[in-house]
């Protein structure tokens, strides 16, 4: 209900607040550690994983499967993010995104052996599927049997999901646009400033309600498991190499950030934003988290508000700690319970693809998930075997989102504390309660006077 006004009104409001020397600053500095901690996440989560190896001697049949996997091509996965940056209409990225889908396409057992004729020189990747719906790729021995085959091809359109990233650019240039018009565009500034706050009061209202919510959304998953000792017996070892991962990621290395360049008191930081924590926790989601994260950091911790409106929201849209580590951790988990030795070269795919993955998930549940299926793809892992690990997905799915919102507060203190002096040398648009006095002066219509001669 506030997310999306939220993100464009927080966004245009700061740009618009910024010179055109401060935002290049402000973002340039914001980028630098969305990128900076997010590949180091992924090697942490390598390392973690290599160290520990979850799936070494586990069987793989032995472990329950839930769900099902998508079938994706990792560049048409990369355009999408490309096509979704710019989209064709602005009020119906509001509701829908552009997703490119991998559509089956039967082939007729007789045509296998001709197909396979016809395409010298040419890669066509065929898939199996069996009566049990499990897909598998079919080496070439077997194509010239009369068996029924399947192939894919891609098909785009738009689905029913928020298309944020889109929002976010859109916001970003208009907001800055409007900061370069000077008077003229002092009413559009207005505008957005007060919008702004009408909808932060209205999450003030609504933080009332979000300890009833919270309780019962987990208490809802917790129910949902059949069996949670038999869980963890399966895929204990793998939960708590993610666990790790992502403590060390929370408790140790982002702390440090924030204490290296910050000077701040990381304790003292993490009391400031833990209602943003338990709510991301709760609702897996760092876009539906944005209103208390930001709440916390300007209530709480004192960060400037053109700050907070401009890092947060693309932070909460591109910044993906724990989801690079996440899916650094299971693609090699994947590999080990197949018997499949990762080398060098195929850890430097994993984590440059985990890293660029990450930054395009968005920021709902489970959107790991999706983007887990690019990094298996391009190091040539079975992608069916994410069925193994559905069945934890939704807890683990809490605790990297709640890292993710965590990463993103600390960034947007780092960026305040490394801007103070760009930010103190312009005018706080926020500083002022009453936004209509901004600039303007409401004229006196008591005043009848008249200079006028009659």
């Amino acid at each position: 209900m506030v997310i999306v006004p939220l993100i464009t009104t927080s966004l245009i409001s700061g740009m618009a607040s910024l010179d055109k020397n401060a935002y290049g600053k402000l973002g340039g500095k914001a980028v630098l550690y969305y990128m900076t901690t997010t590949f180091i996440a992924v090697i942490l989560g390598i390392i973690v994983v290599t160290s520990i190896q979850p799936g070494r001697g586990a069987d793989k049949d032995a472990i329950q499967r839930e769900g099902s996997s998508q079938q994706v091509n990792t560049a048409d996965a990369f355009l999408d993010l490309l096509r979704n940056m710019v989209p064709p209409n602005i009020v119906a990225a509001c509701f829908e995104s552009y997703k490119t889908r991998q559509v089956p396409d039967e082939i007729e057992p007789g045509m296998v052996t001709e197909l396979m004729s016809n395409i010298t020189g040419a890669t066509v990747t065929m898939v199996m599927t069996t009566e049990d719906g499990i897909t598998s790729l079919v080496n070439e021995s077997v194509m010239t049997t009369k068996m029924p085959m399947m192939r894919y091809k891609s098909e785009g359109g738009f689905e029913d999901k928020t298309n944020v990233l889109g929002l976010v650019v859109f916001s970003c240039f208009f907001g800055a646009i409007i900061g370069r018009m000077g008077q003229q565009g002092e009413p559009l500034k207005i505008f957005f400033d007060t919008f702004m706050e009408a909808i932060m009061r209205l999450v003030s209202l609504i933080i009332w309600t979000s300890p009833v919510g919270i309780f019962f959304l987990i208490m809802g998953k917790i129910l949902e498991m059949d069996d949670w000792q038999k869980t963890f017996q399966q895929i204990g070892l793998y939960s708590a190499t993610v666990m790790t991962g992502l403590a060390i990621h929370a408790f140790i290395v982002l702390p440090l950030i924030l204490f290296i360049f910050a000077r701040k008191n990381p304790l003292r930081y993490l009391f400031g934003v833990a209602p943003a924590l338990m709510t991301a926790f709760a609702t897996a989601s760092s876009s539906a988290t944005l209103p208390i994260t930001l709440q916390c950091l300007e209530e709480n911790l004192n960060i400037d508000r053109r700050v907070t409106r401009f890092v947060l929201p693309i932070g909460a849209t591109v910044n993906m700690d724990g989801t690079a580590l996440y899916e650094a951790v299971a693609a090699i988990f994947i590999a080990q319970v197949n018997g499949l030795n990762m080398d060098a070269k195929d850890i430097v795919t994993i984590s440059i693809t985990a890293t660029l993955a990450s930054i395009g998930a968005a920021g709902v549940p489970q959107a790991g998930l999706v983007t887990m299926v690019i990094v298996l793809n391009a190091v040539g892992l079975p992608i069916d075997d994410i069925t193994l690990i559905i069945v934890i997905d939704w807890f683990l799915d809490r605790c990297r989102t709640t890292i993710n919102v965590w990463g993103d507060s600390i960034g947007a203190g780092i960026v305040y504390e490394r801007s103070k002096d760009e930010l103190q040398r312009l005018p706080d648009p926020f500083e002022d309660n009453d936004k209509f006095a901004i600039g303007y002066q409401t004229p006196n219509i008591n005043n009848t006077h008249d200079d006028t001669t009659l």
